[in-house]
């Protein structure tokens, strides 16, 4: 009985995981390029009582084992990278990426960070930062005589001034990673580098892999608003059940009890 409460809380304890995701998931889905995160489980380890193929007999070997389960634990929460619904804003600065990469940005403190959010602002000195001033990198400097500005598919920056002279003024550039499910959230849609996602791969975009960038749009959540009350939904429902079974085994523990009195 004592197996069972221990296996059941267990679960309760994994649905509450999923759960925290799915209010996450569900708290951003207006953020810009937020991407959902998905928990993922394991069984736990299991307690042999007979091992199958073990002596029942003088002449005869049990065919199965017996084997009881211990419970779930969390084995993963990971974020799924898919491409989030592009919009366009009709805003010079705002720079959707769509398909795979990532732009390299720098705080400041000097640490290299990633982002897909590219509703970046011209900063003080022309500068293109982030919504935290944090600068892009490599660093493009907007001329201060400029009216108007644009961004190519492959992340050529060009300004125009007001007599109409249009210049090249920087390239954006894109990184990928190898497992970019490893890089880790810090918040304010940024990561960062970990062992797990391997190196940044540099290229241009349209190029490599690297997905083709789109000036005046930005890329919206990936999360599906139906599947995440569905998900809700299935969550609520295993946790209600294995309080039930903790409810099950304490009734056949109270009787117990009574039979020993």
């Amino acid at each position: 009985m004592l197996r069972s409460i221990h296996t059941a809380a267990t679960g309760m304890e994994a649905m509450q995981t999923k759960l925290d995701n799915i209010a996450n998931n569900l708290a951003n889905v207006n953020t810009t390029s937020y991407k959902r995160s998905t928990a993922k489980f394991h069984d736990l380890f299991y307690q042999n009582i007979r091992e199958a193929g073990g002596q029942v007999g003088p002449d005869s070997v049990a065919p199965t084992g017996v084997q009881v389960g211990v419970g779930v634990k969390t084995a993963s929460v990971h974020k799924e990278f898919e491409v989030g619904p592009i919009r366009m804003t009709n805003r010079p600065m705002d720079i959707a990426i769509r398909g795979d990469g990532f732009f390299t940005v720098e705080n400041e403190n000097s640490e290299t960070l990633y982002t897909r959010d590219g509703n970046f602002q011209k900063g003080p000195n022309g500068t293109i930062t982030t919504t935290h001033g944090y600068l892009l990198q490599p660093a493009i400097t907007i001329p201060p005589d400029s009216v108007s500005v644009d961004v190519n598919p492959k992340g050529v920056v060009a300004a125009t001034d007001q007599n109409g002279n249009r210049q090249e003024v920087g390239q954006i550039n894109l990184v990928n990673f190898i497992n970019p499910t490893g890089l880790k959230a810090i918040g304010g849609n940024l990561f960062q580098i970990s062992d797990a996602s391997g190196a940044p791969v540099q290229a241009l975009p349209g190029e490599n892999g690297m997905g083709a960038l789109q000036g005046g749009a930005l890329e919206g959540s990936n999360v599906n608003v139906v599947n995440e009350m569905v998900n809700m939904i299935q969550a609520q429902r295993a946790y209600e059940m294995n309080s039930k079974v903790m409810q099950a085994a304490d009734g056949m523990m109270s009787t117990t009890n009574g039979v020993m009195r």
